[in-house]
């Protein structure tokens, strides 16, 4: 078998974009492997995703012909190979804990992304001695002086290593409304679930103090709002009465890395499809 391409598409809601779209693979001599759909009824939108093995067909040709059915029907789409690791640019501050799972995963296959830069507003030196080895590594720090300044470093590097996706992997920093639509449907944060109910310093011991029985985490697109964007993946555990604020914080990290790792490998497998300020996220 030939590396699978896959089709991902979104478009208003009408009868018939089953057939077509299995109709012209058949007809490019294609073996569908796996097929996922949705109909939004309240919005009467259309979401499907295919994996599919081209075969002896040439991937370009299959993609130049899909074209006039992604016209007629008004998609939004893409086609890309499923084995070509993206290109990802991972931003970071003091804590390292979701770059770290991050760069694990990625360097025993777990997650297939090539990534091009890590930026951070700390220095290297602020990291594991042998966690950033063979990355290249972008010292950015910013003020609220150089906030414009810094960002449009950020921007520049971005262009310059192609990069696909942007991950905020515990970067404490608010993105402006400019770079947030700048790198908007390609740039995914990690929050705590508690947001927006304790914001601000030490939010596990907010938590602690009111008594909460259950921690979570947030992955998600981000926007212009303030973590508030379009969600991809979130995950809870119970805490006791007996949890102290040492115990959540423990328990966050974990939570947090875990849902950023996993809302990483949706978007970079095409299995999230923005549908207004919701997703729809066809798991494997």
């Amino acid at each position: 078998m030939s590396a699978p391409m896959i089709l991902a598409l979104s478009c208003a809601d009408r009868p018939g974009i089953v057939a077509r779209v299995t109709g012209y693979l058949a007809r490019c001599g294609c073996n569908i492997i796996e097929a996922q759909q949705f109909n939004d009824l309240a919005e009467d939108k259309f979401f499907m995703r295919v994996a599919f093995d081209p075969g002896t067909t040439d991937r370009e040709e299959i993609r130049e012909g899909f074209g006039p059915i992604a016209h007629e029907y008004a998609m939004a789409w893409s086609m890309l190979r499923r084995d070509r690791a993206r290109r990802v640019l991972l931003m970071v501050s003091k804590f390292d804990h979701c770059l770290a799972d991050l760069l694990y995963r990625q360097r025993i296959g777990e997650i297939a992304m090539d990534v091009v830069a890590v930026v951070s507003n700390h220095p290297r030196e602020a990291f594991g001695t042998h966690l950033l080895d063979g990355v290249p590594f972008h010292h950015m720090p910013v003020t609220s002086d150089t906030k414009a300044e810094q960002e449009a470093r950020v921007r520049a590097l971005v262009e310059e290593t192609r990069a696909e996706l942007v991950v905020l992997a515990r970067y404490m920093q608010i993105l402006s409304d400019d770079m947030a639509r700048y790198l908007s449907g390609r740039c995914i944060n990690i929050h705590h679930s508690f947001l927006p109910g304790f914001k601000g310093a030490k939010p596990y011991h907010q938590a602690h103090a009111r008594g909460v029985k259950m921690i979570g985490a947030t992955a998600h697109y981000v926007t212009a709002d303030l973590d508030e964007g379009p969600i991809i993946h979130q995950d809870v555990e119970a805490v006791t009465h007996a949890a102290t604020p040492d115990d959540m914080v423990r328990k966050g990290r974990d939570i947090e890395r875990r849902v950023l790792a996993e809302a990483v490998r949706l978007h970079l497998e095409d299995r999230v499809l923005l549908n207004g300020q919701r997703t729809v996220v066809f798991k494997s």
